[in-house]
């Protein structure tokens, strides 16, 4: 008699009939996991090569502003420690405050891709940048979070200023040679005749009274003093608007900087509590240029210097080489200093910041002209109240003349 527990042959074929099932979809199971890994891991990679090759700086926001991930150019803008963590607003800014135009917020708030351009100054420079912010949504995100592109067009913006400028300063020279040759021309006969009228005062001698005589000297150097400064105001505006294209010779800056400080001399020599500082580095690469033109910046950039320190003051000239191969000059001051809403209009002809009678707004137009056609470029920084520095770049060959 067969016992009721006893396992039969049909028994152990059905148990092990389930195990093939259960290894079979067992198997089939990690075929479909690791296709779908791979799936997967494909999309990472695309997403990754994506992400890597975007070049603007990319960053994912919580909803307060703390940064949850960026990307490399990110990284290469911020390269001290993990950003994680932080307030965007504390890198960008360095405030402790929320930014109160941040298109972040305006996403998050209005749940649509927001626009925005800002300017931050990062190290020592300011970089604009045009951000671009995107809600994102996701059933399995605990809070809401926002994507923000920033992109950096500061170079375009500088370009676009220099392009602004340049067409500016060429419409401004027609202006100042159509100008200078109306004025010119009679000019010139005002100076002829009262050098005919000083040349026949020596006739009237003992037929006219002393005093009389002495008027007309005083008046005719006044005549031919003023004449004079005209006619050198002229040469200004005839220099600015079409700039003497004379052949380019190596030149020492050292040597321009020096011997444009020997002819200031006696300027400086008037001001007591003037301290002129020199640090020029020797042995400085020779550059391709007008020497008589290169002084002629050196000379308005140092005037203007001096134009700006009222009392007691430090006047720093220094030279060095430029990383991209050529030279670069800077005139320092510790004067009054100029505020950054008429940085642009720094180098527009006839715009001064100088009282009225002190001059006529042509010498850093002129030193812009100049530069330019050196293909160098000159630029300003300056803190009210405390100075302004004027940096002067030039290269060592020019590729318009010399290619």
């Amino acid at each position: 008699m067969v016992a009721e527990n006893t396992t039969t042959i049909q028994d152990l074929i059905g148990i092990e009939h389930s195990k093939l099932n259960f290894f079979q979809e067992l198997q089939h199971s990690i075929v479909e996991l690791k296709a779908s890994h791979d799936r997967s891991e494909a999309q990472r990679r695309e997403i990754a090569a994506i992400f890597d090759g975007i070049t603007d700086l990319m960053m994912v926001l919580s909803e307060d502003m703390r940064i949850i991930s960026v990307n490399h150019v990110f990284m290469e803008i911020f390269p001290d420690g993990d950003p994680r963590g932080k307030f965007c607003y504390e890198l960008f800014t360095g405030n402790s405050v929320p930014c109160p135009t941040c298109p972040a917020f305006q996403s998050l708030k209005k749940d649509t891709v927001c626009r925005e351009t800002a300017i931050f100054r990062i190290g020592n420079r300011n970089m604009h940048f045009e951000m671009v912010s995107s809600p994102l949504k996701s059933p399995h995100l605990k809070e809401h979070q926002v994507l923000i592109f920033k992109r950096n067009v500061t170079m375009e913006k500088e370009y676009q200023a220099k392009f602004y400028q340049a067409e500016k300063m060429a419409t401004m020279g027609m202006l100042a040679a159509g100008v200078a040759h109306e004025i010119n021309n009679p000019l010139t006969a005002v100076s002829g005749f009262a050098e005919g009228i000083r040349r026949r005062i020596p006739k009237l001698e003992g037929q006219v009274d002393e005093a009389i005589l002495d008027d007309f000297r005083e008046y005719t150097d006044t005549i031919l003093k003023e004449c004079q400064r005209c006619q050198t105001i002229v040469q200004t505006l005839l220099t600015f608007s079409r700039p003497t294209k004379s052949a380019f010779v190596p030149v020492c800056i050292n040597t321009v900087v020096t011997d444009t400080i020997r002819i200031l001399h006696h300027h400086f020599k008037k001001r007591p509590g003037l301290r002129v500082e020199l640090s020029l580095q020797e042995n400085l690469p020779l550059i391709y240029g007008d020497e008589a033109q290169l002084k002629q910046v050196a000379l308005n950039l140092l005037t203007n210097a001096v134009d700006a320190i009222a009392g007691d003051g430090t006047l720093t000239i220094s030279s060095s080489p430029h990383e991209s191969g050529g030279i670069c000059l800077q005139v320092r001051d510790t004067g009054c200093g100029i505020g950054e809403d008429k940085f642009n209009k720094l180098f527009e002809p006839f715009y001064t910041t100088k009282p009225v009678g002190k001059g006529i707004g042509i010498g850093l137009a002129t030193c812009y002209t100049i530069v330019q056609e050196h293909e160098g470029d000159i630029s300003v920084t300056s803190t009210l109240g405390e100075g302004t520095c004027f940096t002067v770049t030039l290269p060592r060959i020019q590729a318009g003349i010399h290619e």
